[in-house]
């Protein structure tokens, strides 16, 4: 007897795709900002100083009255000074005189010599100075350079982890195919036209 029937087992196919896992490096940007501060030259001059006190030559010229009161009562206490030195001294001669003697006369000599040899009422006017004090000047030269500032900006660096990957496809599935390969089938059998009746004697 002749097969039929062709049976073929079509066994399953499947595809795995495996990746790897993964540590992939973020790189930081840097920013770098500058700026100036500008310096320069700067010069600080003060010129000589003159100071100049008058007051005491003022006076002398033409003073005030607190001052001229005070100058009077000065030379009020020298001419009593000087008039009591004269009294005393002439009343020395006075009492030191002899008989016949011409006391009067000395007195007079006495009096004239002074005034020969006493100095003459000249006086120079002012006679006080100005004062005169000064401060000496000063000059202050600064240079400075100009600065740069240089900011820089780092963002942080950062990894990133990728875990590892798998994939399973399945590109042709398990099946079991069932070929007829026998020739047709007549009904009745005697339709075949190689139809050979079955020998029954036989």
């Amino acid at each position: 007897m002749r097969q039929l029937l062709e049976i073929t087992s079509v066994p399953i196919e499947i595809e795995m795709r495996t990746s790897r896992a993964q540590l992939q490096y973020t790189r930081g940007t840097a920013e770098l900002e500058i700026s100036r501060d500008k310096k320069g030259l700067s010069i600080k001059s003060r010129p000589i100083q003159l100071n100049m006190d008058t007051f005491e030559m003022r006076q002398s010229i033409v003073p005030s009255a607190p001052r001229s009161i005070e100058q009077s009562a000065q030379k009020g206490r020298q001419a009593a000074y000087s008039a009591t030195a004269s009294l005393a001294q002439e009343g020395e001669l006075y009492l030191k005189a002899k008989f016949g003697e011409d006391v009067q006369a000395q007195i007079s000599k006495t009096a004239i010599s002074e005034e020969m040899y006493s100095q003459p009422a000249m006086a120079f006017i002012p006679t006080e100075g100005p004062e005169i004090d000064w401060n000496p000047g000063e000059m202050n030269i600064r240079y400075e350079m100009d600065k740069l500032n240089f900011d820089w900006r780092i963002n942080q660096t950062e990894f990133e982890f990728i875990p590892g990957d798998i994939e399973i496809s399945v590109k042709q599935r398990a099946e079991v195919i069932v070929k007829y390969i026998g020739g047709p089938l007549y009904v009745p059998p005697s339709a075949d036209p190689n139809y050979e009746p079955m020998d029954v004697k036989a």
